[in-house]
């Protein structure tokens, strides 16, 4: 890391923190308010990202309108500053304060999971209130371990961490960690995986999402087919009254062997669940990524991600 980074990286914490204590001490309705208000000064300040995210939106609904995507674009800024608002509210809230927020629909099928004593693989993606729903399900159910990537901002990281572990849940840091997944499972605990990352991995497998092809992980294809862990997509959509409705769809049919064409069409499974749910709630999706890139210009071939299942 060099001086210049160091220091923006110190100076983004401490803004952080600030916003943070803030919200803290605000009204759920003034934080929620605030937050839109944080996600419309993004929209207008970062470009590129207005800019991806009214492309994306463009070629993904190509019957809409321009004025159309760019009024989602400018909603889905403001949904992920209500995000981020709310989930440093949400941290500091008791236990039982968390499950007053939340309501659960499919609670029946994540209790049958845990009874197969296989384990459960979670899918989402960067959708909704994903963060929180890690949160409250670890209260609701039990905890889970969730893979995710390390923030290049090594202070914010820290800072998101204890968010993330603040209830029970474990992170695992995607490369080299299949076998604690493996351990996982074989305990029937739970692993969340999210889905719509790109993959620069010869691990990856081309997918349709919105009827483009995106390099997606096939972790969750072999690690299904190699335990025999039920997968189920969880989403977490907002209420009006200002709760969260966590939805735990059903189980996604397993891969029937671990053959590439097996592997894909599971993949593709998954996703698309992952695109019915953006489709009816595009707002709440993160079109400012770089979901969508060239697949031969972009890939770099890499150590597996693969461990021998031992």
């Amino acid at each position: 890391m060099d001086g210049h980074s160091a220091i923006r990286y110190r100076c983004e914490y401490v803004a952080l923190v600030v916003i943070a204590m803030i919200v803290g001490v605000l009204p759920w309705s003034f934080t929620r308010w605030a937050g839109r208000a944080l996600g419309q000064a993004f929209y207008l300040l970062f470009h590129s990202r207005r800019r991806l995210a009214i492309e994306n939106l463009q070629t993904a609904f190509p019957n809409r309108s321009s004025a159309e995507c760019r009024a989602l674009a400018r909603s889905t800024f403001h949904h992920f500053g209500r995000f981020a608002a709310d989930l440093l509210k949400f941290r500091m809230l008791s236990p039982n304060a968390m499950l007053d927020l939340i309501e659960v629909s499919g609670a029946e099928r994540v209790e049958k999971a845990q009874a197969s004593g296989k384990g459960i693989l979670f899918i989402t993606g960067h959708f909704g209130f994903w963060e929180i729903q890690a949160l409250a399900h670890a209260l609701k159910f039990e905890p889970m371990s969730v893979m995710a990537r390390a923030l290049d901002n090594p202070h914010a990281h820290k800072f998101l961490e204890r968010i993330r572990v603040s209830t029970g849940n474990v992170v695992i840091y995607r490369r080299g960690t299949l076998r604690r997944v493996f351990k996982t499972l074989r305990q029937n605990g739970a692993v969340g995986i999210p889905i719509d990352q790109h993959v620069q991995s010869r691990d990856a497998v081309y997918v349709k999402f919105f009827n483009r092809t995106v390099a997606t992980t096939a972790a969750l294809a072999v690690l299904a087919a190699r335990t025999g862990a039920p997968v189920i997509p969880l989403f977490a959509l907002p209420l009006n009254d200002g709760r969260y409705r966590l939805v735990y769809e059903p189980v996604v049919p397993p891969p029937e062997n671990e053959t590439p064409e097996a592997l894909l069409a599971f993949t593709q499974r998954c996703t698309n669940v992952l695109e019915t749910y953006v489709r009816r709630h595009p707002s709440l999706w993160l079109w400012m990524h770089r979901r969508w890139r060239d697949e031969e210009s972009e890939f770099k071939e890499t150590d597996g991600v693969f461990p021998t299942a031992q």
